[in-house]
């Protein structure tokens, strides 16, 4: 009797050696799901810049606006019959304008 519990005992232990530890087993899968994890999270932020580009296209293919925004701020184009104002902020790191001496 005792013999047999042992039998059955080992061939339980090479049946689950297997569903734990084999090219199918629980370990892989796990390690398997974290990467689909990885790749959908990668594959969503792609799309979701992919979209962005999309809808920056279409900006600029059907309206003028887009196009407009971009000359005058990366080019620094106005349009005619139309009024340039720059403020420029004071360099607080420069020195003062020295005086000049009078002379005697």
């Amino acid at each position: 009797m005792r013999l047999i519990l042992i039998c059955l005992t080992a061939l339980l232990l090479l049946i689950q050696y297997p569903l734990w530890l084999g090219k199918g087993g629980w370990l892989h899968v796990w390690e398997l799901d974290q990467q689909v994890t990885v790749a959908r999270k990668r594959s969503d932020d792609l799309k979701a810049r992919n979209d962005k580009l999309a809808s920056e296209v279409q900006d600029l293919k059907d309206g003028t606006g887009a196009i407009e925004e971009r000359a005058r701020y990366e080019l620094g184009m106005i349009k005619s019959d139309e009024v340039f104002i720059q403020i420029l902020e004071p360099n607080k790191a420069a020195p003062a304008p020295a005086v000049p001496a009078a002379q005697p």
